[in-house]
């Protein structure tokens, strides 16, 4: 696809207290090489690196929800998108109370279920197991001990098995037992029970800063959960909607054992500002001394039946019974905790616990509520936000913070408060893994919004932006077709790898699968020839010679796919010199492998690539440019939809051209868009196809903005999609392995995605019959994969994979895309079902040899079924 810059030139020559703490960032620019989106974006400013190109497995914000009820206290997280397995948990262990975070799939069954197996028979499409399918969905969960019963809590991680991944995780399936386990933890007794989690669970605990792990546990929780934050006055809570914009700076009262107040300017910026020793610690200490309670929860239920009118001095105490208005004191505002029991002569024993534990709480939260108070007006703050086990969920403790600071700011601030407000550390020390930390959870989370600008941007432009992050120019080549071997492995000597240019070659069938099936769809097989043009003489030097001029740019490529290693140097070495063997052989006999079209010399290079163990030259850059194009999916898919029918699909085939991207002054040198208009919109109308098989090309741009959201109109339209891709790599061509990952990143941001690739077994949705947007969505038509049996740019259907020939049973559309599908081969083969053929024309020879025309001109030709 145009919007590539990695088009092979074969088809496309166009080529502490007070301490002030600020997380460092990391500047990277993105080098735009070759053409497309890379060369297009080389005036625009940098765009943020996505930062799923690495191999580290990343915590997925968009669409992260509460699930539960609004009253719900420390609610499951949903997190509907998340791909990536992740750590499992993480641990605050304070002074009084642990507080663990761990996340879990929750979902027991295996990728190949009796829910897919049933599907894919039903479709007569069973693959033998060969590919494992994408989970999508995860939630974090949210458990509390007291630290005086840590073997609880140790009891619990064990059975659970969260030191290990979890039950449900892949690596305690597979009985894998990982060595030396690190789990994150903060706060003192991460310190002070260390040896103990190392001698029962033989993990080690990675310590955080504690006031670290605070700020990034809240900035999460603000920037990324809704109705996460509210408001609790007089007994009502009223939730908050935070301005993302405007949500820096504020305050952050944590009120733990001690109380913290942090100063939070931004994402890894903060300075605490104060604190005080009096805070939940003093609340319980007190409160047992006092009362003979044997917990927190016990001291705060006690406080609910209480009087504290009977141990508090009130101001009605003094003034008899009347307010003191003029200082704007109700008789009912306490002048003196506890000031009552001076003048009672009475032993503990003749106070009600109830009182007692009432009059310790309205003290406590008061002085707290005040003392915030006066650090945000110290600091022009007008939001405080309270955090930490102290608060509980406890309708007067807010109550009372709330009067406090209504009070003393005179209405101008506010006390809000947080959902999971005791989990706070917790949930910094979960986001501190390195392989999912605060920069690339906001990048990630960003990358959905994609906020670039207050004026509305277009996808295009989007991805224009997008395109200088796609760092490496590609290399030349093509993708291969059919083997895992096919060609006589090159001797070795010693270190020294050597080809011999007079070895035996056997290009014939290569064995990549079991069987290898005609394609029943074929019109006539017996008269079937793949390739669109024969190589004469003039012909074999043309395409020798960009293979040739190409040559140690691919050989580039594949050696830093390996690495770099010096094996990997000395294989690119033996490729180059055994291809460049093959061609002087078939310069000098054309005949020498029997005959030989352009899509033969393709694949020859390719199956050379392999046999000196080159897997995937291109696997980064094709992972770069899927995030690119993912990034903006959305925003294209929100573009189609405000279209009407005809106005969309003419958008949807000029996507997959590319036509719309740039402007090259493409013209249509074959166009029967408007023949396929007519079978899709009127002939179609309330008879869609059947069932469609759409032959997949490049990465990138090409399958995600271009075949996805083809195959969505197609499903929407009631149509079964099957996508059909490569089996094994070849340069930038999508392989049937990576597609249900890109369809499941697809699927995040369109509903009719999701439930299609859940019909279709393409991936397993754990929030299936949560999430509340999906509920009511009718039962999908499938959206299913399958491999082709070939490893190339090109197919010949006279040998395909036995899963694609099942999944054609049915068929009645075929969309065939991309060059080396539609016009090196294919392009005059007739089959027994409608056939619609995409490529925009990415090499000027074959412009001119074919159609007479330009290098970017496109065909799009529409033939019907011929009957049988």
């Amino acid at each position: 696809m145009a919007a590539n810059n990695n088009s092979d030139p074969i088809l496309d020559e166009g080529g502490g207290g007070g301490v002030k703490h600020e997380a460092a960032g990391e500047a990277g620019e993105g080098k735009g090489g070759g053409g497309g989106a890379a060369a297009a974006a080389a005036t625009q400013a940098p765009a943020a690196m996505l930062p799923r190109s690495g191999s580290r497995p990343q915590l997925d914000l968009s669409g992260a929800a509460i699930h539960g009820n609004l009253e719900d206290r420390n609610p499951t997280i949903l997190l509907p998108n998340q791909s990536d397995d992740i750590s499992h948990l993480a641990l605050d262990i304070g002074g009084s109370l642990i507080k663990l975070v761990y996340f879990s799939r929750h979902a027991e069954h295996s990728s190949e279920d009796k829910r897919k197996l049933s599907t894919k028979r039903r479709l007569g499409m069973l693959n033998g197991g060969r590919r494992s399918y994408p989970v999508l969905g995860g939630r974090l969960h949210f458990v509390k001990f007291e630290t005086g019963k840590l073997s609880e809590c140790l009891d619990f991680i064990s059975s659970k098995q969260l030191h290990r991944g979890g039950v449900d995780s892949p690596s305690w399936r597979s009985g894998a037992q990982p060595d030396n386990i690190v789990i994150k933890a903060t706060g003192g007794g991460a310190f002070k029970y260390a040896d103990l989690f190392k001698e029962r669970l033989g993990v080690s605990l990675e310590k955080e800063d504690e006031m670290d792990c605070l700020v990034a546990g809240a900035n999460f929780l603000l920037k990324s959960i809704r109705h996460e934050a509210f408001t609790h006055m007089d007994g009502q809570k009223e939730y908050v909607q935070i301005d993302q914009n405007d949500l820096f700076p504020f305050l952050l009262v944590n009120v733990g054992s001690g109380v913290s107040i942090i100063k939070v300017d931004g994402h890894g910026k903060f300075q605490r500002v104060s604190g005080t020793n009096v805070g939940g610690g003093t609340y319980w200490g007190l409160g047992r001394l006092m009362t003979k309670c044997k917990s927190f929860d016990e001291l705060l239920e006690l406080s609910q039946r209480g009087d504290n009118s009977t141990i508090d001095m009130l101001v009605g105490d003094i003034y008899g019974g009347l307010d003191y208005s003029k200082i704007g004191l109700s008789a009912s505002t306490i002048a003196s905790s506890f000031g009552k029991t001076i003048s009672d002569d009475k032993e503990l024993s003749d106070y009600r616990p109830e009182d007692i534990s009432l009059s310790l709480l309205r003290m406590i939260s008061y002085n707290i509520g005040q003392i915030s108070y006066l650090n945000a007006l110290r600091y022009g703050l007008k939001r405080i936000f309270f955090g930490g086990f102290f608060i509980r969920g406890h309708a007067y403790t807010m109550d009372t913070i709330s009067f406090a600071v209504n009070f003393w700011s005179k209405g101008e601030a506010k006390a809000m408060f947080l959902r999971h407000e005791g989990f706070l550390g917790a949930l910094g020390a979960f986001m501190s893994y390195e392989k999912h930390g605060l920069d690339d959870l906001r990048i990630h989370h960003l990358v959905e919004r994609f906020p670039m600008g207050a004026p509305y941007i277009s996808w295009m432009e989007k991805f224009v932006q997008k395109g200088t992050q796609i760092t490496a120019p590609v290399p030349v080549g093509f993708p291969v077709t059919t083997g895992m071997g096919g060609f006589e492995r090159p001797t070795a000597k010693g270190d020294i790898l050597r080809s011999d240019a007079s070895a035996a070659l056997n290009v014939g069938v290569l064995h990549l699968v079991p069987t290898l099936d005609v394609f029943p769809l074929l019109e006539d097989p017996k008269m079937y020839e793949p390739n669109t043009i024969d190589l004469d003489l003039n012909e074999y030097k043309y395409w020798f010679k960009v293979l040739s001029d190409h040559l140690s740019d691919l050989v580039d490529k594949a050696v830093a796919s390996e690495g770099g290693t010096d094996d990997a140097k000395r294989r690119g070495d033996a490729f180059a010199h055994a291809f460049s063997a093959h061609l002087a052989r078939l310069m000098e006999e054309p005949a020498a492998y029997g005959k030989f079209g352009l899509a033969n010399l393709l694949e020859l290079r390719e199956e050379c690539l392999r046999e000196f163990q080159f897997v995937d030259a291109y696997v980064s850059i094709k992972q770069r440019e899927n995030e690119a194009s993912l990034a903006v999916l959305p925003d294209l898919l929100m573009e189609l939809d405000s279209m009407n029918e005809e106005a969309r699909l003419l958008a949807l085939i000029e996507g997959v051209l590319a036509a719309n991207i740039f402007d090259w002054g493409s013209r249509a040198c074959i166009d029967d868009f408007d023949m396929f208009k007519k079978r899709m919109l009127a002939d179609k109308k309330g008879q869609p196809y059947k069932r469609a098989l759409l032959f997949v090309d490049n990465s990138g741009a090409d399958v995600v903005l271009g075949m996805i959201p083809l195959a969505r109109e197609l499903l929407r339209n009631g149509t079964e999609v099957v996508l059909v891709a490569n089996s094994l790599p070849a340069l930038n061509d999508v392989t049937a392995n990576e597609l249900p990952g890109i369809v499941a990143e697809a699927a995040k941001h369109c509903g009719i995605l999701r439930k299609a690739a859940e019909a279709g077994g393409l991936i397993f949705d754990a929030m299936a019959g949560i999430q509340d947007d999906l509920k009511d969505e009718p039962v999908s038509v499938p959206l299913m994969v399958v491999e082709n049996g070939c490893g190339s740019p090109c197919i010949d259907f006279r040998q395909v994979s036995s899963e694609l020939a099942a999944a054609a049973k049915d068929a009645d559309l075929l969309i065939l895309e991309g060059m080396g599908r539609s016009l090196h081969t294919n392009l005059n083969a007739r089959f027994k079902c409608d056939t619609l053929k995409l490529a925009m024309v990415k090499n000027q020879r074959l412009a001119e040899k074919l159609f007479n025309g330009n290098i970017y001109d496109c065909i799009c030709k529409f033939e019907p079924g011929v009957a049988t």
